[in-house]
């Protein structure tokens, strides 16, 4: 019978590679609440109209990557292919409105099929941050300290470059999306197929193709500066200036736009060159035109997201364990008598790796590439009513100041023991040297 294979686009994690993804979130959340950030939940499945309506119905993601289907009653739903869409429907029909300036936080799969690459899969995962109802510039930058900080937790903001520009507000944009139409249907002919469409529908897109002829051609287009209100200049500044006081860098990239067209004023990403060609690792803007598009009321919004898949891969490559002890039944007879122990340990707060079979050096073998730092030997006594075991501590890998006489003293507080030397001045039991000497477990 052939073996069943994963789908194309999928990922199993086990081991390193689920602790580095857990990693990511762990310090996502840990962040988010020093910003005050609520955790929100919204379904993994919207009808497809959320999205169509929020990610708009000629963008890749909706023409040609979203997994839609009909329910059993007929309607058509969607997989979500990114957070906001869905939060924002929230907003709408859950009442959220009494919350704004709404400050949530939320992390899950998302699915879009396009073709796999480095860090990027059918089924990924991505953190995601919203600020829902504040026009003022400090939301954006309080979002932008956010995934700074949350970088700098990681150890990882040194492999990335914040890059920002503006979009403007709605007059801005309007008159830079005439004037780039006039500027490239001088150049339609020498355009790719695929910006000859975005001509059309979404010329903004032209400025970010990675295209060479669309690359070339975009150099000299009308920028968002030329367009500018004072209104939505004064806003960027706000925001720039906010990042300067804070000690952020950034770079300005006249390229980075968004298409649609409820996407308003800043938008930025942060970038690396250790993934690829396909740097951004974290991506956001503001957003103001998209509950009113969704059948709300005008409400301003910005945030970000990122991918969870992606962050993972820029983390330092290192095991982080604490003090882990691993249980070693000296024999078979030991075998009740360890298990009683780990069970007593991990009920103390004492993290306890056990093997169920094995010789004492296989276990060894297999404990110290798990991890461990401490191996603790058992042997079961049966010969004496006072005593139930002998405990003997080997130190495998320093754990902070630990030593073999701090771990006794420790499991000495857990368990009703006694120093060898109470019994026998020579430090033996019969016969053997140990460390500890296990009364009767109570």
């Amino acid at each position: 019978m052939t073996p069943v294979q994963p789908v194309r686009g999928t990922q199993s994690l086990f081991g390193l590679e689920a602790d580095r993804f857990h990693r990511v979130v762990r310090a996502f959340n840990e962040v988010r609440r020093l910003y005050r950030f609520r955790r929100l939940e919204i379904p993994v499945f919207e009808t497809t109209e959320v999205f169509a309506r929020a990610i708009g119905e000629t963008t890749d993601i909706v023409s040609k990557e979203m997994y839609s289907f009909p329910d059993k009653g007929g309607d058509m739903l969607t997989l979500r292919p990114e957070f906001t869409a869905g939060i924002a429907r929230a907003f709408i029909s859950q009442g959220w409105k009494q919350h704004a300036p709404l400050k949530g936080a939320t992390w899950g799969p998302a699915f879009r099929y396009e073709r796999p690459q480095k860090g990027r899969f059918r089924q990924f995962h991505q953190i995601d941050a919203e600020v829902v109802g504040a026009p003022e510039s400090a939301a954006d930058i309080e979002l932008l300290a956010f995934a700074h900080q949350l970088l700098e937790h990681l150890k990882i903001r040194e492999l990335t470059e914040l890059r920002i520009n503006t979009l403007g507000d709605a007059d801005s944009r309007g008159k830079w999306r005439l004037a780039l139409i006039r500027y490239f249907e001088r150049f339609r002919d020498a355009l790719s197929e695929e910006s000859k469409v975005r001509l059309q529908v979404n010329p903004l897109r032209i400025l970010d193709s990675k295209d060479a002829r669309d690359r070339e051609i975009s150099r000299d287009a009308p920028r968002i500066d030329q367009f500018l209100t004072s209104e939505a200049g004064s806003v960027f500044e706000e925001v720039l200036h906010g990042l300067t006081d804070l000690g952020i860098q950034f770079r300005r990239d006249h390229s980075l736009v968004r298409g649609l067209d409820y996407y308003r004023h800043t938008t930025y990403e942060f970038v690396t060159s250790h993934l690829g060609a396909q740097g951004a690792v974290l991506g956001g803007g503001r957003y103001d035109g998209l509950i009113e598009t969704m059948g709300g009321d005008a409400t301003p919004a910005v945030g970000w997201a990122a991918g969870i898949e992606r962050l993972a891969l820029l983390l330092p490559d290192r095991r982080t364990y604490g003090q882990v002890i691993a249980i070693v039944p000296e024999d078979d007879g030991s075998e009740e008598l360890s298990q009683k122990i780990a069970y007593r340990l991990r009920s103390n707060g004492v993290t306890v790796d056990y093997l169920y079979r094995g010789s004492a050096r296989k276990r060894i073998e297999k404990y110290q590439k798990r991890g461990a730092t401490t191996a603790l030997f058992v042997q079961a006594i049966y010969d004496r009513p006072d005593v139930v075991g002998t405990l003997n501590i080997k130190h495998y890998r320093r754990f902070g100041h630990d030593t073999e006489q701090r771990v006794a003293k420790r499991l000495s507080s857990i368990f009703d023991v006694l120093s060898i030397y109470e019994i026998e001045p020579e430090g033996l039991f019969n016969g053997r040297r140990v460390d500890l000497v296990l009364r009767p477990l109570t």
